[in-house]
């Protein structure tokens, strides 16, 4: 009776681990459609600037963007490897 006490303990651990690893691919691929989407429109306002402050301006957004969108999924995935 301990043997299955001891399986069924393994079983739910693996199947934790397999759905945290799930959840971190997912956590990945959400960073990367944020950064697509900031590229995409950091290109869009660059060549819809009227000057170069703006193109600049336009550059410093998406590098921002692209800075939280790293953060906000390392934090996700912090928590998630700690929960």
């Amino acid at each position: 009776m301990e043997g299955d006490g001891g399986s069924a303990g393994k079983q739910e651990t693996a199947a934790s681990k397999v759905q945290k690893e799930a959840a971190s691919a997912g956590v990945s691929v959400n960073e990367w459609l944020q950064h697509v989407k900031a590229t995409f429109l950091g290109l869009v306002r660059k060549v819809t600037a009227r000057s170069e402050q703006e193109a600049a301006e336009a550059d410093l957004r998406t590098a921002k963007a692209q800075v939280e969108a790293t953060d906000e999924a390392e934090a996700k995935k912090k928590q998630l490897a700690q929960g």
